[in-house]
């Protein structure tokens, strides 16, 4: 498909969303703390949602769609409310401009294809760019805050190295992943069967980033190429049972909905420099460390934070 033709077939799906919508003025929507934030801002994230996820606009997803976008905005503002008190924080230019190319070969496209895309939607591009300074910002106040609590456990990293230094092979996989809170526990099964069917309307790419609690949220739910011993037993054994191209079965863990996407599978052979091993393994924990850290800051400041609406 021609750029222009893909440019044109967005354009007609997000220009049926402001027809759907022909009654909104720019009204208050909600407020998040003090932040205002009106309903052109909620269709603003709609076009945000389908745009980055190369997804068309339909009246059956319509109402996912705006959940997510809600969702997506109270998670962003509250952030921002965070940053705002710390003004001392600084982002790396090469890492804002890295995480911008990322977002447009997501959708396989370069950057000024993408910034053509949103100027044809009428959807000003610096929106994009907030919220991508919005993540940079929250993982540096992250850092921040919580740096002098970083912990290595030395003993279990050399037991790892043993274990890689004894493997010809190594299983790894590509996934991507969705937690969710589970508000109670006789509920998990409906919250998973709705879960479930929130990812078949809009995605899992959209459902991730705007539902899941976990930090790569940010990421549409990403977590890369994972080695197989670092991921603990169950969850392994889910991954390795679930096919490539299909979800994991929903699971509970410490009261939390857990759905993984299985991108792909391969066996790598073990030519593994040791340092090079050791240093990975140590700058994993530091990051598994600080997106715990992060979601539990975000947790406590979700439930201080007012969120009122006006429909």
């Amino acid at each position: 498909m021609s750029i222009a033709k893909k440019i044109f077939i967005i354009f007609i799906f997000l220009v049926s969303i402001v027809k759907g919508n022909a009654e909104i003025s720019d009204s208050l929507f909600m407020t998040i703390g003090n932040k205002p934030i009106t309903k052109s801002n909620i269709v603003n994230e709609i076009k945000i949602l389908l745009i980055l996820n190369n997804q068309s606009y339909s009246d059956e997803n319509r109402d996912v769609l705006h959940e997510l976008a809600v969702n997506s905005v109270i998670k962003r503002s509250i952030k921002e409310l965070e940053i705002e008190k710390n003004n001392f924080l600084e982002f790396n230019q090469e890492d804002f401009e890295k995480e911008l190319t990322r977002l447009a070969s997501n959708i396989d496209m370069d950057l000024d294809t993408l910034k053509n895309i949103c100027e044809s939607n009428e959807l000003d591009f610096s929106l994009i760019e907030n919220q991508v300074k919005t993540g940079l910002l929250w993982n540096s106040l992250i850092f921040e805050l919580y740096k002098g609590r970083i912990q290595i456990n030395a003993e279990e990293i050399n037991e790892k190295l043993i274990e890689l230094q004894n493997k010809k092979e190594i299983n790894e996989f590509l996934i991507s992943e969705i937690i969710i809170q589970l508000v109670e526990k006789n509920n998990f099964k409906s919250e998973a069967e709705n879960l479930i069917n929130v990812i078949k309307d809009s995605g899992f790419e959209n459902a991730a980033s705007n539902l899941s609690i976990s930090e790569s949220s940010k990421n549409s739910g990403d977590l890369g190429w994972l080695k197989g011993d670092v991921i603990t037993i169950e969850v392994k054994s889910i991954i390795e049972n679930t096919p490539v191209g299909n979800l994991s079965k929903p699971i509970l863990i410490d009261d939390k909905i857990v759905i993984f996407k299985i991108r792909d599978k391969r066996k790598i052979k073990n030519i593994t420099n040791l340092e090079d091993a050791k240093n990975q393994l140590i700058n994993d924990e530091k990051i598994k460390i600080l997106n715990m850290h992060a979601k539990s800051h975000y947790d406590k400041l979700r439930r201080t934070v007012s969120v009122k609406y006006f429909q």
